[in-house]
């Protein structure tokens, strides 16, 4: 991959933030709401772009441990929320260990298993891992636990941690890192663009009964600014032309904004507000990494069907 490329679009993000991080101490020295949630969020989004930069440039190993941790403590958080039968230990286990078996596909480049492991090996097992216990009361709620519990928080994430490991392309000198850095970019600066949006203009409910912070103004102003910085990074970090930059502009901030409200509705279902409480101003890893969990593998598809 070309360092440079990667150097230069890391030293942007780091001023982007150290910009931003100024806008909202002025917004929340003027504005008569409550900005304390906003100003957190700033100053964690400070130690993540840290822990972020330094697994990006140590090696692409150390990237894809690190998003294999984020998948085991988004996990635990999901299994966390829901209780599951004390039958069902075991299954846990072998839910737990598929976590460092998905990576490694992924570190050893083996897309067909990669593709497949969870979704289909996975999903075959767990059920017949969880019946040996002989217990059927809470069957079916178990299983659909089990399985979509790894496919949102391992499966989809671990599409993420594929975009690494695809290589340099003429148009692309920048290779899967460029394309990792600009999906992780898009997807968490449309979080921050559809929040900042909505908290100064937001007047009309766009899905009140799923998240009723949620509104038309915060969702087109995020996809609107994300469609614009697609058009503008894409020709610097991936082999995109402009229409499947401005493609890729609408799918991440679409999808970003479903999977937030999909998680959304999970948590009403169990009444919870978050799904942890590691990042202050966020909530847990899956508060952080919801939108990630629809936009990782759509992204990487569509990548991966117009350019490899």
């Amino acid at each position: 991959m070309n360092l440079d490329t990667i150097h230069w679009a890391l030293v942007g993000i780091w001023g982007l933030l150290a910009l931003a991080s100024l806008i909202v101490y002025a917004i929340s020295k003027r504005s008569d709401k409550n900005m304390t949630e906003l100003v957190q969020r700033t100053q964690s989004w400070w130690v993540m772009v840290a822990i972020f930069t330094v697994a990006f440039l140590v090696s692409n190993t150390i990237s894809i441990i690190v998003f294999a941790l984020i998948s085991f403590l988004a996990l635990k958080e999901f299994f966390s929320m829901i209780p599951t039968r004390r039958a069902d230990r075991r299954v846990l286990f072998w839910a737990y260990l598929s976590i460092p078996v998905q990576y490694f596909w992924v570190y050893d480049s083996y897309y067909g298993m990669f593709a497949v492991f969870i979704p289909v090996y996975m999903f075959l097992f767990l059920p017949f891992a969880s019946l040996l216990s002989q217990q059927t009361d809470g069957f079916l709620k178990s299983v659909g636990t089990f399985n979509w519990g790894l496919m949102l928080c391992v499966f989809s994430i671990s599409h993420a941690a594929f975009l690494l490991i695809l290589p340099a392309t003429p148009d692309n000198s920048a290779g899967g890192a460029g394309l990792l850095l600009f999906l992780i970019f898009l997807t968490q600066f449309n979080d921050v663009a559809q929040y900042t949006w909505g908290k100064m203009f937001g007047k009309r409910k766009i899905i009140p009964g799923v998240s009723p912070n949620k509104t038309w103004e915060g969702f087109l102003g995020g996809v609107g600014t994300t469609f614009f910085l697609s058009i503008l990074i894409a020709p610097l970090v991936t082999p995109f032309d402009i229409i499947h930059a401005a493609a890729a502009g609408l799918i991440i901030p679409v999808a970003g904004f479903v999977g937030d409200v999909t998680v959304s509705a999970l948590k009403r279902d169990l009444g919870v507000k978050d799904t942890g409480s590691l990042i202050p101003g966020h909530g847990g890893i899956l508060d952080r990494i919801d939108s990630l969990t629809f936009t990782a593998p759509l992204f990487f598809h569509f990548t991966r069907y117009f350019y490899y």
